[in-house]
């Protein structure tokens, strides 16, 4: 069995940010770490049930919106998950920082909210999302496609 690089990584030193998880072939994966493993208090629900629903929305609006295969919250709560196929490490990395910062910047209705669209339309909070996107943004603001790669050990 093939192992995946982000199951190799020292939790230990892993710090906020993005990462790239794997690469098979014109696939890349990228473990967006919004909070320090095993350290700080994770996400709440709501939160990241709305930065999910809003930054999938503002990706299917994208130029990039058909290279986007999937965007998922992490089970432990700690960020998310971003799968791209035939997209290269600078657009993603800057589609993440749009994304964040539409997020931190989004007034109105939170998309695709009703009870029809949504599984537990009740679970959001756009204030805590809002906050979440604004601090993620100060954490990647100056990464560039070269700072993608897990910390050595």
């Amino acid at each position: 069995m093939n192992t995946v690089q982000k199951f190799e990584v020292d939790r230990s030193i892993l710090k906020k940010g993005i990462y790239i998880s794997s690469i098979d072939d014109d696939i890349t994966t990228y473990d967006i770490r919004m909070r320090e493993p095993n350290g700080e208090t994770v996400l709440t629900n709501s939160a990241i049930h709305t930065i999910e629903h809003i930054f999938k929305a503002f990706v299917k609006s994208s130029e990039f919106s058909d290279n986007i295969i999937i965007f998922a919250p992490m089970a432990n709560r700690t960020g998310f998950t971003l799968v791209t196929r035939r997209l290269t490490d600078s657009y993603s990395l800057q589609l993440i920082k749009d994304a964040f910062q539409y997020i931190a910047d989004f007034w109105g209705m939170i998309p695709e909210i009703t009870p029809n669209e949504c599984s537990n339309c009740l679970e959001h909070s756009l204030p805590q999302a809002k906050e979440e996107a604004k601090n993620f943004l100060e954490v990647i603001k100056d990464l560039t496609k070269d700072d993608l790669k897990y910390p050595a050990e």
